[in-house]
């Protein structure tokens, strides 16, 4: 992984992907990323209690200029976040 892989954002939307045979996906919009459509990877947070969450990406698409990265689990809005694209 390369440096210019990672990069520090904050969670600016999140909307609900789908629901599907108990299954949740989720999209979110950061205000920085270096993802592009196609892309996956993780987020990583850390929570007020200190416990560091891991979110996969499981991929990204880009509406009306937005690029929207899907997960199972969002993360709320003004959550601070680094990212790391894996492919």
């Amino acid at each position: 992984m390369s440096e210019a892989s990672e990069f520090n954002a904050v969670v600016t939307d999140i909307r609900l992907e789908s629901r599907e045979s108990g299954a949740v996906r989720w999209r979110m919009t950061l205000d920085n990323t270096r993802f592009t459509a196609g892309d996956v990877g993780v987020l990583e947070a850390v929570s007020r209690t200190g416990t560091r969450i891991e979110v996969p990406v499981l991929s990204v698409i880009v509406e009306d200029g937005d690029v929207w990265h899907v997960v199972e689990k969002p993360l709320a809005g003004g959550t601070d976040v680094t990212g790391r694209v894996t492919r």
